[in-house]
């Protein structure tokens, strides 16, 4: 499996973004990733430049959002509801939709769910745990959790 570094990472995000602007032809996951980037026209000045945004550190203890960061949970997102695994995501994801009235604000609330369980998993120094991502997206529906847990993918044989 391919596990992008992160200049691997934003050195997408930037070629998709010049590759839009030149006109050039786009993958599917570039014109997955130039709509979210469309999405976000606060950081069209940091894809147009490599060379000052590359390499920058943003601190969340400073209130900076990473934007790579963030167009990257939307991937993963939309990654997520195109195969609705873990399964039921995309009813959750719809739900949310229509609470909003905006699939993108909906993102943006599985994204903290998403973030924290990430976080989950590094502090604990163990596997994410996709039931804790399903209850607190289930948790801001008002939904409780699901009846019985899920196995993780590190659990299954």
């Amino acid at each position: 499996m391919f596990t992008p570094s992160r200049q691997d990472a934003r050195q997408f995000f930037f070629d998709t973004w010049r590759k839009h602007k030149a006109g050039d032809p786009l993958t599917d996951l570039e014109r997955l990733t130039l709509s979210i980037l469309i999405e976000h026209p606060e950081y069209h000045p940091i894809v147009d430049n490599p060379d000052r945004y590359g390499e920058r550190e943003w601190q969340p203890e400073d209130g900076d959002t990473n934007p790579f960061l963030h167009m990257g949970l939307h991937l993963a997102i939309e990654e997520q509801l195109s195969i609705d695994q873990p399964f039921g995501i995309r009813e959750l994801h719809d739900a949310l939709a229509h609470r909003h009235d905006d699939r993108h604000a909906a993102q943006h609330e599985m994204m903290e769910c998403l973030a924290e369980m990430i976080w989950h998993a590094q502090r604990n120094g163990g596997m994410p745990d996709v039931n804790l991502y399903l209850s607190c997206i289930r948790g801001r529906l008002g939904i409780g959790p699901e009846d019985t847990p899920r196995l993780n993918p590190d659990e299954i044989d």
